[in-house]
């Protein structure tokens, strides 16, 4: 197969059958591969449109190929650019006739669905003049139609003749018995299910054979002869004819046909047909369907409709005048009897709407206004869509001028803003062209219909203009222009480095430049094409500089433009931090304090990394290299003793790294790890007995904490690890302590960090020991004056404020120092072993001054006993008679 007949298959022909519509795509129009090349996309081009002059000699071609020509001059310009390497134009054509192409399809499958209708089918012929019409390939919308679920198929030749010539004699026998057609009065209702009657009779569960009509006949000889046995044996006549000759399907077939051709004729839509069908007929939906369908299908020119079905489907595909002339025809050889109504009103109307068309035609070629012009051609257009050059004239009328554009330089591109058209008709769009001096080298920046467009790419230092054309279909307004405006970029990727008495500068200047100017503070710089070094600096002083690129315009002179402004401070290199110290604030709780020798240059900075620093002790980096690869913290000062300096903050687990900063350089100092374990709050540790009862607010993400408890006098130690999860089951800790030490709880919060367990800072408590302090009471003296002996034995030295002896009479023991009367009273007690306290005349019969019968003495220490708790005797020495 040669070139020329690959293309004519693959392109000219697909576009013929379109009705002889280019293709959009241009790839496929001229053949272009991608990826796109300036010297490839030229050959393909020339070697199109030779295969096209090749192909015009052919008769069925001509129209198609001057199409394609009259296109293609309008791409001239495109083609021209990707030749000179600047394929912008035409990847934008590209990407505008993919998205029509796409906006295309959305419009076929939506015609699709509208002739389909309620069915979901289409003839052939249907296919055919829809992309006809519509200039779409019949392939494109086979696709189309079975990706949008529509069957494509030729109606189903339905019976037009009954091959029962007493059929109306049999449609009345049936309605008299109130069936609904003959499978109704062979089974009565007792099919299983829908019945199909194309392609042979079939419902489920029952067989329409001449078994079926034996039952049926012996069902009515039993019945009593009257008239509704008369209309029987009508139709079992019938019946049993058809199966003698074989034709009982297309009999049932045409009993169903002709029910839904009387409803069809009576202007029913396809919807209720099919309802009809599926619910009072009792047919499968898929059957029904294409009896609808062919049913449909019968008024056409294949059915053997008439004049007007003929002029109906004239209508319909939209070749009013050709209605119209097949009505001037019928009109002077046979006009429309009175029996053909519907022929005679459509002639009416073709006649009608092709005189309306015509006279808003002839007002249209009459009017000055384009855009009233191009309004009446499209309602004689709506009218008679194939109105004898009405489309033509309508192409070429033009929308309104843009009445203004504004170009604006915006560093390194151009803005371009316009005025909307004053035409409202019709699709309008803007086609934007950039121009050089006296219009050379004019390059297409965009097609829009937004009012702005930005050119990112002009070219630098040369006057350009730009052209808005506003477009209406194929016919274009005249363009109104912008400019010129010369684009003279500044330096890009510019960077200015402080360092010690000295500022450097590199920049990437634009290629069109002849040099950069670099001026600090309005003074002059010696500086390269890309870079400067300014060692006429101090220290500690910030400078400003402006870099300007300098062009030559076209008389040579030199061009400088407002330039680049950054800022630089010089100062000594940083020194890095030693000595650095991280500990717990001991002012602020959950708070870090870092304390190091002050740097001799630069500003301390606190910095935390996810791991040790990449860095040597002393190096100096980029600070922005630094925050990269950690997080600045917030910091306050704290006074420390010189000459080292504090800062306190909130640090995160992580590693704390200790920075100078000086301008953009960075020392790096000394590094700690530090682990964020806040401190349990508001301890509280109580003894009960020989228990120790101790409670704390648990520090928030906190998992374990480490409680130690100490004795201060033995040195002895304990410590246990406490989840939160056994601190929140006991409701606290519970520490066993001997009942008279002093004991030390210390808590703190714990943690693994890198296999190594690590501790925060400790909260602790202290909790005093009692003295425990035993007495016993036995009297002395003869009977008739008995004395009573208060024997104190302490578990150590101890010193006891006040301690009382009291009497109560009565069965109930003392609780307490006012429950009875006191009898006798020690002040500032140094116990320090056995002591005995004698009390005279204590007793009741046979005593002096006691009460009669028996009573309680008991002993309560008052204030200031220093921790001693006393231990009473058994019960039984503590009442007396």
């Amino acid at each position: 197969m040669t070139t020329d007949d690959e293309y004519k298959q693959q392109v000219l022909e697909p576009a013929r059958a379109a009705g002889d519509q280019p293709p959009e795509d241009l790839r496929v129009r001229y053949r272009l591969r991608e990826p796109l090349r300036p010297a490839e996309v030229a050959a393909a081009v020339k070697e199109v449109r030779q295969c096209w002059r090749r192909a015009r000699g052919q008769l069925k071609y001509r129209k198609l190929i001057d199409r394609l020509e009259a296109d293609h001059r309008a791409l001239v310009p495109v083609f021209d650019a990707a030749a000179q390497g600047d394929l912008g134009p035409l990847q934008s054509r590209l990407r505008a006739a993919q998205a029509s192409t796409a906006r295309r399809r959305v419009e076929a499958k939506a015609w699709l669905l509208d002739a389909a209708g309620a069915l979901g089918l289409l003839a052939p012929a249907d296919l055919e003049g829809l992309a006809k019409a519509n200039g779409v390939p019949v392939t494109e919308l086979g696709e189309l139609a079975a990706g949008a679920g529509i069957e494509v198929r030729e109606p189903d030749p339905l019976p037009v003749v009954s091959p029962y010539q007493a059929y109306p004699r049999v449609r009345e026998a049936l309605d008299v018995l109130g069936h609904r057609h003959l499978p109704d009065f062979v089974f009565a209702g007792r099919a299983g299910g829908a019945m199909r009657v194309l392609d042979g009779f079939h419902a489920p569960g029952a067989r329409l054979d001449a078994a079926a009509v034996a039952v049926v006949t012996d069902r009515w000889a039993r019945h009593a002869r009257d008239s509704s046995a008369t209309h029987a044996d009508t139709v079992l006549v019938a019946l049993k004819l058809m199966i003698k000759q074989g034709r009982l399907d297309e009999f049932v077939c045409y009993d169903i046909a002709a029910r839904l051709r009387e409803r069809h004729r009576r202007r029913a839509s396809e919807r209720a047909l099919l309802r009809y069908a599926t619910a009072d007929l009792g047919v499968d939906e898929q059957d029904a369907r294409r009896l609808v369908f062919a049913i449909g299908r019968e008024a056409g020119p294949e059915g053997g409709g008439g004049p007007a079905a003929r002029l109906r489907e004239l209508i319909d595909a939209g070749e009013v005048h050709n209605a119209a002339l097949l009505a001037e025809a019928l009109l002077a050889t046979a006009p429309p009897d009175a029996a053909d109504r519907d022929a005679a009103v459509l002639v009416a109307e073709v006649r009608q709407r092709v005189a309306e068309a015509t006279r808003l035609h002839a007002e249209a070629a009459a009017s000055p206004d384009p855009d009233r012009a191009w309004a009446l051609l499209g309602e004689a257009l709506r009218l008679v869509p194939d109105l004898p050059g009405a489309e033509e004239q309508q192409r070429r009328l033009p929308p309104r001028p843009v009445p203004a554009a504004h170009a604006a330089v915006e560093e390194s591109a151009v803005l371009v803003t316009w005025s909307a058209t004053p035409s409202a008709a019709g699709d309008i769009d803007y086609q934007v062209v950039r121009s050089g001096p006296e219009g050379r080298g004019a390059t297409e920046i965009a097609v829009t219909t937004e009012l702005g467009v930005r050119d990112d790419r002009p070219p630098a230092n040369v006057p350009v203009t730009y052209a808005v054309v506003a477009r209406r279909g194929a016919a274009a307004a005249a363009p109104a222009t912008a400019g010129p405006v010369v684009v003279r970029p500044e330096p890009s990727e510019v960077e200015v480095f402080a360092g010690d008495g000295v500022v450097t500068g590199r920049w990437r200047c634009p290629p069109a430049a002849a040099r950069t100017l670099v001026a600090r503070d309005g003074d002059p710089v010696l500086a390269g094409k890309e870079s400067f070094r300014d060692r006429d600096v101090r220290n500690g002083t910030t400078y400003r500089y402006r870099l300007s690129a300098v062009y030559l315009d076209a008389a040579g002179r030199e061009v400088a433009t407002p330039g680049v402004w950054r800022t630089a401070t010089p100062t000594a290199p940083p020194r890095p931090i030693t000595d650095l110290a991280v500990e717990p604030d001991p002012v602020e709780p959950g708070r870090v304090l870092a304390t190091f020798a002050a740097p001799a240059h630069g500003t301390a900075e606190i910095v935390v990394l996810g791991s040790a620093p990449p860095w040597p002790h002393g190096a100096v980096v980029p600070v922005s290299e630094v925050l990269r690869a950690g997080r600045r913290v917030a910091t306050v000062p704290v006074p420390v003793h010189p000459p080292r300096e504090g800062l306190r903050f909130q640090a995160p687990t992580g590693v704390v790294l200790a920075v100078t900063v000086a301008g953009d350089t960075a020392a790096i100092g000394d590094h700690q790890r530090h682990v964020n374990l806040p401190p349990p709050r508001d301890l509280l540790a109580e003894r009960r007995g020989n228990v120790i009862m101790v409670g704390f607010d648990w520090p928030p993400g906190v998992a374990e904490v480490q409680v130690t408890c100490r004795l201060p006098g033995t040195g002895a130690e304990r410590t246990h690890i406490v989840t939160k999860a056994g601190y929140d089951a006991q409701g606290g800790l519970r520490l066993a302590a001997p009942e008279g030490a002093t004991v030390d709880v210390a808590v703190c919060s714990t943690g693994l960090a890198g296999g190594d367990r690590v501790s925060g800072a400790p909260v602790t408590a202290t909790v005093p020991g009692h003295c425990l302090v035993r007495y016993d009471l036995y009297r002395t003296g003869p009977p008739w004056r008995r004395g009573l002996v208060v024997a104190l034995t302490p578990d150590q030295s101890v010193r006891l404020g006040r301690l009382v002896l009291v009497r109560s009479p009565g069965k109930v023991i003392p609780q307490r120092a006012a429950d009875g009367e006191t009898i006798a009273a020690w002040d500032d007690l140094d116990l320090t072993g056995p002591t005995e306290l004698a009390v005279p005349a204590v007793g009741g019969r046979g005593g002096s001054g006691g009460p009669d019968g028996p009573y309680w003495l008991r002993c309560f220490l008052a204030h200031d006993h220093q921790g001693a708790e006393l231990t009473d005797p058994p019960v039984r020495r503590l009442r007396f008679s």
